[in-house]
């Protein structure tokens, strides 16, 4: 969601804070803004809309100083505007950004209004920077002033303040919401991702959960949420500058896609002997782990909740064992029932997920034994909090709208799948056969991207469109969902999945010539059943999309559009099938001009309730 980026040199910030900002912008936001001391002054720039704009301000009537704080802000708290754009200036004097949202934010700010501070904007972040004011009143301390505020915050956040009374000092913390510090030679940054470091740093530390931190050109000091020095490690970042960069391709979304070969591979790279799954790669502990596990409770939101959904089909019918999936934002809001010996596995793109970090929380509060996160993101909140972890190393995803992501989480899945299965229902015969056919879905995958041209030329059938319809039936259900998402994130179509069986059970009631059905049709057990369904659809003057394994018998006809795929095994073939529903998605958006990397009111990384 929101960005933040600070830093402090001996030489001009504001161009790193901007190309941070830029480099952030795939987390979405509605405004954006920086602040800077320059000649013992606050002097801030604020912009309703892109980067590229406060950009534009500052180049027209510049700012330049040695230290300063610029955000992107996505609105929770006030509706986008120049005067809830962060940063937030307290009486000339004490300037702050701030991700997440301060639950207590009203009560606050009635005391604070009976105390004579004037408020300028609708946010809760607000009620913090005249916090930090007042507390540095007190205590001449920009460190102290922070750390009293943060004890009477309750909520979620990341925070970067500075001070024209301590011209020379950063100081930053964090609880609930991402932040990390980069170290250069002599200057110091703090972001909330570290890609919008990488031009300047390689190395950085990554906060706990209730740390603060003084940066000043001598360095960096940590303090614990009690006050206590502590050590937090330097770890050298691994991912590649031009990693986040779009390169030939047109936007992050259609890069991304194509690389999912590439991540899947590496996915899968080191994690087997042979045809055999090293259990290991979850952790050294994960065999004594899976010895005692008896269920899987899946916690997800979005996409990764559709992956999940999935698994539970792998899980039971290959595995053997129950397996429940659910939403994480509902999980910790109900009365769940956690069964002994069960397994909670989290699955998070980003690993800071809030409602995911928060029903991993309850589930260990209700007496889970284990955790298994799989997450692409290794030095993330939910990789530090869970027992065991299986990174999916798709590499940085920085379109919203999640792709190899996705897919690489159901590689891991799967991998999760023939560990579980090995103990109870799965043979050898079929564990090496799985393991083979995870070796050969790269090169399927492949296949399906060679496809791209004809789904483009698919693609302009909806470019009038309002509505669609997918279907699915068994495992590929959850992939209609996701397909569903995907065109409705990014080209603001309104589009359903349902299981095909429902059709006649209410969704066919809204089928006609407007209406497009696109129907998931591998080649399984449940094809008869499915085409049944498409008939159901043709009867009634639909137009029928059908995505189909090419040994499939169904033929176009002027109301049925039928895209081949590469046959693909049972098992695998939802990773197949998902890819081109990701590129009818993509090419629907770009013929309806949206804005594909960065849709309208989303954010990438969902880091609030």
């Amino acid at each position: 969601m929101c960005g933040i980026v600070g830093a402090i040199a001996q030489r001009n910030v504001v161009p790193i804070l901007i190309e941070g900002l830029r480099r952030l912008e795939y987390r979405g936001y509605d405004s954006a803004g920086v602040a800077v001391i320059q000649d013992g002054e606050i002097r801030r720039r604020r912009k309703q809309g892109k980067v590229a704009e406060l950009a534009a301000a500052i180049e027209a009537d510049p700012i330049e100083g040695r230290i300063g704080i610029a955000h992107t802000r996505w609105a929770t708290h006030g509706v986008p505007s120049e005067r809830n754009a962060h940063p937030h200036v307290c009486r000339n004097t004490v300037a702050l950004v701030h991700n997440g949202i301060i639950e207590n934010h009203e009560t606050l700010r009635e005391e604070q209004i009976a105390a004579g501070y004037e408020f300028t904007s609708e946010t809760d972040t607000e009620v913090v920077v005249h916090a930090v004011y007042d507390q540095l009143q007190r205590t001449g301390s920009l460190l102290e002033a922070v750390q009293a505020t943060v004890a009477k915050l309750e909520g979620a956040y990341a925070i970067g303040v500075i001070s024209v009374t301590e011209p020379d000092v950063l100081v930053a913390c964090r609880k609930g919401s991402p932040l990390v510090i980069g170290l250069g030679i002599g200057e110091y940054f703090i972001a909330s991702d570290i890609a919008a470091l990488l031009p300047v740093t390689r190395r950085f530390i990554f906060l706990e959960d209730g740390d603060i931190a003084e940066l000043t050109p001598e360095g960096v000091r940590i303090f614990d949420e009690a006050g206590n020095p502590v050590e937090r490690p330097v770890k050298d970042s691994e991912v590649q500058l031009d990693a986040v960069e779009r390169g030939e391709y047109r936007h992050y979304m259609q890069k991304e896609i194509f690389e999912q070969p590439r991540a899947i591979a590496e996915t899968l790279e080191g994690r087997f002997n042979g045809l055999k799954l090293i259990e290991e790669a979850f952790g050294n502990d994960a065999p004594a782990v899976f010895d005692r596990v008896k269920a899987v409770q899946i916690l997800a939101c979005g996409t990764s909740y559709h992956a999940g959904l999935v698994a539970r089909y792998w899980m039971e019918s290959l595995a053997g064992i129950p397996c429940n999936v659910e939403v994480a934002s509902e999980y910790r809001y109900r009365d769940p029932v956690l069964l002994p010996d069960t397994l909670v596995v989290t699955i998070s793109q980003s690993g800071e997920t809030a409602d995911t970090l928060a029903a991993l929380e309850e589930a260990k509060r209700r007496g889970a034994l284990h955790s298994l996160a799989i997450c692409n993101v290794q030095e993330s909140s939910l990789v530090r909090e869970s027992d065991l972890v299986l990174l999916t190393r798709a590499g940085p995803e920085i379109g919203v709208a999640s792709t190899k992501a996705f897919t690489t989480q159901l590689v891991a899945l799967m991998m999760l799948t023939l560990a579980l299965g090995r103990r109870h229902r799965l043979d050898r015969v079929t564990e090496k056969r799985i393991a083979s056919q995870l070796f050969a879905l790269p090169a399927r995958v492949e296949d399906v991207l060679e496809l791209d041209d004809r789904i483009r030329a698919l693609s302009e059938r909806f470019a009038d469109k309002q509505h669609a319809l997918f279907l699915g039936r068994g495992s590929h259900y959850p992939i209609a969902m996701e397909g569903a998402l995907k065109l409705k994130e990014i080209s603001y179509i309104h589009a359903e999945a349902y299981p095909a069986g429902e059709l006649k059970h209410g969704p066919l009631a809204l089928v006609d010539a407007d209406m497009p059905v696109i129907a998931v049709a591998p080649n399984n057990s449940l094809l008869e059943k499915l085409k049944s369904n498409l008939q159901e659809v043709k009867a009634r003057g639909g137009e029928l999309y059908v995505f189909a394994d090419e040994t499939l018998d169904v033929q176009p006809d002027d109301h049925t559009h039928v895209l081949t795929v590469t046959p693909t095994e049972n098992e695998l073939s939802p990773v197949i099938f998902t890819v081109p529903l990701q590129l009818l998605a993509y090419h629907v958006a770009v013929i309806r001009g949206t804005d594909v990397d960065k849709p309208r009111n989303l954010a990438k990384s969902v880091t609030v309730e």
